[in-house]
Formats: structure tokens, sequence, C-alpha cells
């Protein structure tokens, strides 16, 4: 019954005169994305069509959650402007939803074409009058209906569909630039990324590995996580960087007062994100912070930690909730694989009572302590690159090698 997909441009149709451009990236990501599935795409002007030809709609269906850019999609099936055509595609649609239920439902019309006669409303009630006729326990109700068979009167044809499926939303990833993504093991900095892509940037990842203070387990899960996150990528691919953070791990802890420790931390990742975002044209950094969800993530913290760069800091979780990021983790499949219990840097050693409200003077104090710079410059020198395919799978584990030798 349904011979395409409709896909919906949302907000990209309020861009004005950048409206091209933003739909040009996208049209490209859709096009990428299909070209191994065996579908036509039709690109028109406020639509996309996607032609199903044997493929499932499923499988388009689960490529679209992947684009970020698109408002909302269907499936539609498509006929010619005839009325009885119209209504015996309709009571298929209405029958296949209500299946004996007793249902309130509505047509709602949509007429492009100016050149047939009828106007939405009428063509509407005709449609709605054919429909009651045919299919049982249907109950007419225009204001709160539980189904609505929408139809679109369009020059080339008419559609027909009875949901419109969420989209990511958003703008086309790579539109907004690139931002570095600092990416724990954990459950928020994975969100925060997805946000980030959804929002239209490009994003490469930086995970601060301490072998062999933490797991190599803690190691995979990044490159777990980040092949996840890579599905929402244009190309399916996001480059992460490991750096060898065990060094200045080990300076800082037996440097620093123990309520200080987590604040000087976080400030030398900063410090290194920093460094290697510019080597990679990132713009700016995407940090996981939620206001007051742990001693770092206060307003007195996060001002201290981020007093060593002048970077852009972007917090996208910084007002959610953790059942709000919790939501948001379990749609995009990362839930599972941060909830694994191999700890991560900022976990593997966290202080009985770290301080809340850190000053900048006092983190610079402890910090002078020891010289820093020339760990910091051979921890960034030293940091190693991958770019991870969300199509393929890379396990450390099993082919038994440590982190750096892998991604070397």
């Amino acid at each position: 019954m349904y011979e395409y997909v409709m896909i919906r441009y949302g907000d990209l149709n309020l861009k004005g005169k950048n409206k091209s451009q933003f739909k040009q990236k996208l049209n490209n990501q859709i096009r990428f994305k299909f070209q191994e599935l065996d579908v036509d795409i039709e690109f028109q002007h406020d639509l996309v069509y996607i032609k199903l030809k044997k493929t499932d709609p499923l499988d388009v269906i689960r490529i679209l959650d992947t684009i970020s850019g698109i408002s909302s999609y269907s499936k539609v099936a498509k006929c010619e402007y005839d009325l009885d055509d119209i209504a015996e595609i309709g009571i298929e649609l209405v029958k296949e939803f209500t299946q004996g239920c007793t249902t309130k439902f509505k047509v709602e019309t949509k007429r492009a074409n100016k050149n047939i006669p009828l106007t939405s409303i009428q063509i509407s009630q005709q449609l709605s009058k054919r429909i009651l006729t045919q299919v049982e326990n249907l109950v007419v109700d225009v204001r709160n209906p539980e189904l609505t068979l929408n139809v679109e009167v369009r020059k080339d044809a008419t559609y027909l569909y009875t949901n419109k499926i969420p989209g990511m939303g958003g703008f086309p990833v790579s539109i907004g630039g690139k931002a570095m993504v600092l990416l724990s093991g954990g459950i928020d900095s994975p969100v925060s990324a997805y946000l980030a892509m959804k929002k239209g940037l490009e994003v490469e990842c930086i995970h601060y590995e301490s072998t062999p203070m933490t797991s190599i387990e803690s190691a995979q899960k990044v490159i777990d996580l980040t092949e996840k996150l890579a599905n929402f990528a244009p190309n399916y691919k996001i480059k992460l960087h490991m750096v060898p953070f065990q060094k200045l791990h080990e300076q800082i802890i037996f440097n620093t007062p123990e309520s200080y420790i987590i604040t000087i931390m976080r400030r030398m990742m900063y410090r290194i994100a920093s460094e290697v975002a510019k080597r990679n044209d990132c713009k700016v950094l995407i940090s996981g912070d939620s206001i007051g969800q742990v001693a770092s993530q206060t307003i007195e913290s996060m001002t201290t930690i981020q007093d060593v760069t002048d970077q852009l800091i972007i917090r996208p979780l910084a007002i959610f909730d953790k059942m709000e990021i919790v939501k948001i983790a379990t749609k995009i499949d990362t839930l599972t694989i941060s909830n694994k219990p191999f700890s991560d840097c900022c976990t593997v050693y966290v202080p009985k009572r770290p301080i809340i409200k850190p000053t900048i003077e006092k983190a610079k104090h402890f910090e002078a302590h020891y010289d820093y710079t020339k760990l910091l410059e051979e921890t960034v020198n030293n940091t190693k690159s991958i770019i991870l395919d969300a199509r393929e799978h890379l396990d450390i584990q099993s082919k038994g090698l440590i982190v750096s030798e892998c991604l070397s």
C-alpha cells in the first residue's frame, strides 16, 4: 500500500536567503545514507519523497532517524486525483489503524493544486462520508481526533498518510562547523555529542585514557560510544582522539590536595582539549556538564575549570535533569554501554570531600607546585587519533592490544 516515505524539512524552510545552503547539505546527506538501499529519491521544493520500490519502509525510517535537519516523515500512499481512488486508499489506511475499535477521526485535506474546483473542506467532507459507510466503529471528531487521514492534493499526484513520525529536527550535521566533545564513558557526554550534532555541528571526540590506572575496558566503552554516535554523522564516521593521561594523572594526584584533585584534573583536560581542538580546526568545546549534578559541575567549579581556555564551551545538558538525559541516552542507544561498570579518569579516583566552590586563585596555587607544561606538551603530542565507522566495529580487547598500540 505504501509506495513512498515523505520527508519534511521543517525549520530549514525558515532560513531565508540561507535556505538553499541548508537544504543542499541535508539533501546530500540523504543521498549518501540511502545509496545502499534500492530506492529512488525525489527532491521537490518543500518535500523529499523516497520511492520504496521493494524496500521495507521501516528500513528507510531507521536511516531517517539518524539524519538531523528533518522535521518529520510519513509513510504515504500515492494516486491520481480521483475521489473514488482516494477514498478507496483512505479506507484501507483507516482500517489498518482502527482494527475494529471505536475511533474518533477526521480527514484533513491540503489542496496545493488550485486547478481543482473543490475546496479543501469540500474534499474532506466527501471523503469522510465515503469512509464512514465502509469502516465500522468510526466517529467524526474534528476537534480531538484519535486518527487523522491526511490528504495532500498536489499537481503531480495526491498523497495520503495517517501519521507524522518526528525526525531529529535541528540542522544538518556540519552546517555549523566543527566541535570537540570531551567524551567520558558516562551517560552525559554522549548525549551532549548527539545534541551538538543535532544542531548542525560536526563533532570529533577526545578521551583521556589512563591505563593501567583505568582498565582497557573503559577505553573500549568510549570506542563503542563513538561508534554509536557515528550513526548520526553524515558519512557514519567520527574521529576519536585518545589522550595518554597517566603521567599527568599521577602528578595531579601526588601534588594536589584531595579536595582539589578533580578541579585540577579537569583544568588539565581542558588545556589539552583546547590544543587538540585547535590542531583539528574545531572552534568549540562540548561538555556533558549538568549544573549541580556533581561537585565539578557547580557554577563555581565550572568557572574555575574553564578559566584555562579562551575557547567557547557549550554545555547542551546544563539545565537538564538526569531523567531527561537518560531518556535521550536510551533513544540513541548509548545507555547500556555507558552503564558498563568500567571507570574512566574522572571516576577512578573520587575524593571523599571534593570542593564544590573552588577558586581560580587556589587552583593556580596548587598547579604551581610542579611544572606541568612539559607534561602537557608531551601528552598532546602523543595523543593518538582514529576514525571510527558506525558500519564497522573495533574491538581492542579481543586483539589483546593496549589502547596506544591499537591507535598508533
